[in-house]
């Protein structure tokens, strides 16, 4: 199982929110390619990036951010505000490997079908969730279709992943929704990231055994709940 590190950016900055919300914010870096040089050197082989800024105000913005973290030389993915042909250009052309599009997609099916086709295996479906529903916008509205049943509907487009965010998990340390991912790996053939809540190691032993092809650990990396060497043993075993 693939164990990718959060790097979450504000204004240039590392931080991490608590479910989503940017009146809860805690800074952990002013430097996102040190941070990034950390990871990797702590045996990170994949890193998972979001633009808070960019999922806020709907286009990217953090670009010389992103451009420092992806010069540590390992792939990553970016996340927030990509919502245009345009946006996903510049997050490629910024040096990422594949992007993380949710908003637009869950809106307008036929949008995320023509980009899955015109960046095939490059383009990573975000499903972000609150009590199995499917939320937009940077997680300021939640809708009625539930998450299981968007990523059924998306199944056989030419994605690279899904990343499945518990959000009354994330930044909480509380462990992960293991029942909501589950079901969702199960429901579907592509790779299933899990996302939202991963603290200690055995988290991380318990999404592998339940199939999740990658899980993305945030909070728990940064206040030391959890060790990032330890959990990519435990991934690997």
């Amino acid at each position: 199982m693939l164990i990718l590190p959060a790097i979450d950016l504000r204004g240039g900055r590392c931080v991490r929110l608590r479910q989503g919300d940017y009146a809860q914010e805690t800074v952990f870096g002013d430097d996102p390619g040190a941070m990034a040089q950390r990871w990797v050197g702590e045996g990170a082989k994949f890193l998972h990036l979001v633009d808070l800024d960019g999922a806020k105000a709907g286009r990217p913005t953090n670009g010389e951010a992103i451009r420092a973290i992806t010069r540590a030389g390992v792939p990553c993915q970016l996340g927030g505000g990509l919502r245009s042909e345009a946006d996903i250009m510049l997050a490629l052309e910024w040096g990422v490997s594949r992007v993380v599009v949710g908003t637009r997609a869950l809106k307008e099916p036929a949008w995320l079908s023509d980009i899955s086709r015109q960046f095939p295996r490059k383009v990573v479906l975000g499903i972000d969730a609150r009590a199995g529903l499917v939320a937009t916008d940077g997680w300021l509205e939640v809708s009625q279709r539930l998450a299981v049943d968007f990523a059924r509907d998306c199944a056989e487009l030419p994605l690279a992943a899904i990343v499945y965010t518990d959000i009354s998990k994330d930044g909480m340390l509380a462990g992960p929704n293991l029942e909501a991912m589950a079901e969702l790996a199960a429901a579907v053939a592509l790779p299933v990231i899990a996302s939202g809540g991963v603290t200690t190691v055995d988290d991380v032993r318990e999404l592998a055994r339940r199939g999740l092809a990658g899980c993305i650990i945030g909070r728990a990396l940064y206040e030391g709940t959890i060790n990032l060497k330890e959990a990519l043993t435990a991934a690997a075993q």
